[in-house]
C-alpha cells in the first residue's frame, strides 16, 4: 500500500526507570490500561520536544531527553474514518530533572501516572504492548 493511501501518526515516548520502578501513565481511551508516558508529535515540534511536552502533561515531571532506544509501529485496517492507519512510535531514554508526579493534562487521554515496580507490572492491570517493549529493553540493560 502506498503511503498516500493511509494515515500516519508519529508519537514519542519515554522509558524512565528509577529505584526498580518504571514510570507509567493510565490511558483512558478506547482500550484503557497502562502505557508509557508520551504521545503524538505536533506538526510544529521535534520528536524530542514532543517527549518533553507529553511527559510534563501526563506525569508532571520535567525531563531531559536522552538517546532513542528503539522504534515500534502497528497498523489498523480502518481508523473509524474509512482509512487505514499506521502508528510509528519512537521510545527514548529520559531523565527527570524536576517537577512532581501529577497529571497536568486536562480532558486528555491520561488520567494519572504512577511509579510501578518492575516486578509488579504484570499484576498492575491491563497494559498496552508498548509497555512490554519497554520492559524488554530494560531487561537487556
Amino acid at each position: 500500500m502506498h503511503f498516500t493511501e493511509y494515515d500516519t501518526r508519529l508519537a514519542a515516548y519515554a522509558v524512565i526507570v528509577r529505584d526498580g520502578a518504571i514510570l507509567l501513565s493510565w490511558f483512558n481511551g478506547s482500550t484503557p490500561g497502562w502505557t508509557l508516558p508520551g504521545g503524538g508529535v505536533e506538526f510544529d515540534e521535534s520528536i524530542e520536544e514532543a517527549v518533553v511536552r507529553e511527559l510534563y502533561e501526563e506525569t508532571g515531571y520535567h525531563v531531559r531527553v536522552g538517546a532513542p532506544l528503539t522504534t515500534d509501529s502497528f497498523t489498523v485496517a480502518d481508523d473509524g474514518r474509512g482509512r487505514p492507519f499506521k502508528s510509528v512510535r519512537v521510545l527514548f531514554d529520559a531523565t527527570i530533572t524536576g517537577g512532581q508526579l501529577g497529571t497536568t493534562e486536562v480532558d486528555g487521554t491520561t488520567d494519572f501516572a504512577r511509579w510501578i515496580r518492575l516486578t509488579e507490572v504484570g499484576d498492575a492491570g491491563p497494559r498496552v504492548a508498548i509497555v512490554d517493549r519497554a520492559l524488554e529493553l530494560v531487561a537487556r540493560n
